[in-house]
């Protein structure tokens, strides 16, 4: 019997405020949709509804950039004040160009800016959000409220865009997750030929949420959470920073 995988976006989703409860919202919105929640479901949820929620967004106007930032905004052109808040969400700076803030953010990834932002925020400069203090938790709290709402066993993922090193564009990747395994492993595995398999990984978590975007519409909060439906996958405990490739292992640096 053919694999059959369904990708479905949630529309009708409201402007977000702080407070709101994600689980509850998808719940209501998915019975609005005519498609529910079912067992197996992977749920993929972009940050900034789960940022918005928790109140992670910061006023510039109300910020006093340090000396750290006031020389890193020399350096980069970026505003001081946008720097500041990077900063604080910094646990080291990897590059500093003009135009370019690469850093290691307090959830373990390299990104520009550590992750804070301004799209589908308020429309204005100088307000930006950050990501979700922690997207793990974060991500175990939506599940429980869905179970507890439906009693469905379900996964959820929560993504966020990035570039990626020595490619052009961007894609969604898994930052936060609960209820499903960041990696499905061949490694030990016999192929097709009966070679046994000795590094393939499979980013899953990171597929997911690159697949989610397939539906869900970045340029505006319309569609913000995408359903997974029908995927075999494994379920478990793990967390998105296992994705996050330790610097002892960079190649390039």
């Amino acid at each position: 019997m053919p694999v059959k995988v369904e990708i479905i976006g949630l529309e009708g989703f409201p402007e977000i405020k702080k407070g709101d409860d994600i689980g509850d919202l998808i719940v209501s919105i998915a019975e609005k949709n005519g498609v529910g929640i079912e067992d197996g479901d992977i749920i993929v949820v972009k940050s900034k509804i789960v940022s918005k929620a928790e109140g992670r967004i910061v006023n510039l106007n109300k910020v006093n950039p340090s000396p750290d930032a006031m020389r890193l905004a020399e350096i980069t052109g970026k505003d001081p004040r946008l720097v500041e808040v990077i900063l604080w969400e910094t646990i080291e700076v990897v590059k500093a160009t003009r135009r370019h803030l690469i850093v290691k953010n307090k959830q373990g990834m390299v990104c520009a800016n550590a992750g804070v932002d301004r799209s589908n925020v308020a429309g204005r400069s100088d307000i930006v959000i950050l990501l979700p203090e922690d997207p793990d938790e974060s991500a175990r709290k939506i599940v429980e409220k869905i179970r507890e709402l439906t009693g469905k066993k379900v996964a959820v993922i929560i993504t966020d865009t990035y570039g990626r090193p020595l490619r052009n564009g961007q894609v969604d990747m898994a930052i936060g997750l609960y209820g499903i395994k960041p990696f499905k492993d061949y490694r030990g595995k016999l192929d097709l030929k009966g070679y046994r398999l000795r590094v393939k990984r499979i980013a899953m978590a990171d597929a997911l949420a690159a697949t989610s975007e397939l539906v869900t519409v970045n340029g505006s909060e319309g569609i913000p959470v995408a359903i997974i439906r029908g995927l075999n996958y494994e379920e478990g405990e793990g967390k998105a920073s296992e994705l996050n490739m330790p610097e002892d292992r960079w190649l390039f640096k």
